[in-house]
């Protein structure tokens, strides 16, 4: 995996600006904070971030894929207020689950998701190396 970071830009803090992998694809559908059974345990943003990273893992597991293999993430929030406020706890929670390493990001704040009580829908892909 090669990481594209221009020589002339400032390093971003949480992700990565770009990257260039050879390798099998795994595409996650956007995970939001419900459980396997479909429930919500928390209307807590910082919660439903950590849930929606737990279930993206556990799919990438079906791949025998590891998070460190995701090259992009798309966060789709309800409030970007919110994201930004629970910024300690996600970072938190990205790190326990996903770890240190800093995908390619893009984050908007939409109107709202398919399911009422989502704050926020996180898609990923994956590369496997060769």
């Amino acid at each position: 995996m090669q990481v594209l970071q221009p020589p002339a830009w400032p390093r971003p803090k949480g992700y990565a600006n770009g990257f260039a992998v050879r390798g099998r694809l795994v595409f996650v559908a956007g995970m939001i904070g419900w459980d396997a059974e479909g429930r919500f345990p928390s209307d807590d943003f910082a919660d439903q971030v950590r849930q929606a990273l737990a279930n993206i893992v556990e799919v990438l597991r079906e791949a025998r894929a590891l998070p460190e293999h995701i090259v992009r993430m798309t966060w789709y929030v309800t409030d970007k207020r919110e994201y930004l406020a629970a910024g300690k706890a996600i970072g938190q929670a990205y790190r326990e689950l996903i770890g240190s390493y800093n995908a390619a990001m893009t984050a908007v704040q939409v109107t709202a998701l398919m399911e009422d009580r989502a704050k926020v829908e996180i898609e990923v892909t994956a590369v496997i190396p060769d």
